[in-house]
C-alpha cells in the first residue's frame, strides 16, 4: 500500500506540483486527522478522501484560499465524490453481467474487456471530478471567497478546528475497547497533565505494546508448552 488515497499523502503531492510543499502537508494533515476514520469496507461508500484531499489542496495554494477554509471545503467536494462513486458502482454493474456471460461462453477475452471496462469507468468519472474542479475552480472559488462575508470566513474557521476533534473521536468510536481504555487515559494524562510531547507519548506507548506483546507471546509459549507436557504423560499413561 503506498497510501496514495489518503490526505496525508496527497496533500504534500499536489503542494509538490503546485509548488507550495508546505501548504500541502498542512491541507493535507489537518484532512487526515478528520477523514483517518473514513474507510470504505465491503459496500460502503464512504466520502471520497481522494478528490476531496486534492481540490481542497489546490484551492488553498492557486485561489490563495485560506488552509481552515480549503479544509471546511474538502468535505463537500468529498461527499460530491463519494455521489459520483455511487452511480459509477451502479453503473459498473453492467460490466459485471457482461462478464458472466462471456464467462459462461468460456470468452476470455469478454472477460478481459468487462474487467477492464470497470476499472476505465472509474478511472474516467474521478479524472474528470478532480480535472474540471481544479480547472474551473481556481477562478470560480478565488472570486467567490472574496465575496464571503467576515463572519461566514471565521465561521469556517472555526468549524475547521472542530473538525479534526470530530473525525478523532469517530475512530475511537470505531477502535474503542474496553481491555485498552486504560492506555487511551495514559496517554491523555501523560500530555494533558504532564506536558509530555506527542514523540514522547509514542515511545511510551511503543515501549507498552512490545511489551504486552512479548508477554503474549511468552504465556502462548509456556501454554503450548504444558499442553504437550500433558499430551506426553497422558500417553505413557
Amino acid at each position: 500500500m503506498w497510501m496514495l488515497d489518503r490526505p496525508l499523502v496527497l496533500g504534500p503531492i499536489v503542494g509538490l506540483i503546485l509548488g507550495d510543499f508546505k501548504t500541502g502537508i498542512i491541507v493535507g494533515g489537518s484532512l487526515e486527522l478528520i477523514m483517518m476514520g473514513i474507510v470504505g469496507i465491503g459496500s460502503a461508500t464512504p466520502p471520497d478522501t481522494v478528490s476531496g484531499a486534492i481540490l481542497a489542496t489546490a484551492f488553498a495554494i492557486v485561489s490563495k484560499l485560506d488552509v481552515s477554509a480549503a479544509v471546511a471545503l474538502a468535505l463537500p467536494i468529498a461527499t460530491l465524490g463519494q455521489l459520483v462513486g455511487i452511480f459509477i458502482r451502479t453503473a459498473n454493474g453492467y460490466f459485471v453481467h457482461m462478464a458472466d456471460k462471456a464467462a459462461e461462453n468460456a470468452d476470455f477475452s469478454g472477460i478481459d474487456k468487462a474487467l477492464w471496462g470497470g476499472a476505465i469507468l472509474f478511472f474516467v468519472s474521478y479524472f474528470l471530478l478532480v480535472f474540471l474542479g481544479a480547472f474551473l475552480g481556481s477562478s470560480v472559488i478565488g472570486a467567490f471567497v472574496k465575496m464571503i462575508p467576515q463572519f461566514v470566513t471565521d465561521g469556517l474557521n472555526a468549524a475547521s478546528g472542530m473538525l479534526p476533534a470530530l473525525g478523532i473521536a469517530i475512530l475511537m468510536q470505531l477502535l474503542f475497547d474496553k481491555k485498552n481504555v486504560a492506555f487511551f487515559f495514559i496517554g491523555w494524562a501523560m500530555t494533558a497533565l504532564f506536558s509530555v510531547n506527542t514523540v514522547g507519548a509514542a515511545v511510551v506507548g511503543t515501549a507498552i505494546a512490545y511489551t504486552i506483546y512479548q508477554y503474549t507471546i511468552s504465556n502462548k509459549n509456556h501454554n503450548n508448552s504444558v499442553d504437550m507436557i500433558s499430551d506426553d504423560l497422558g500417553g505413557e499413561l
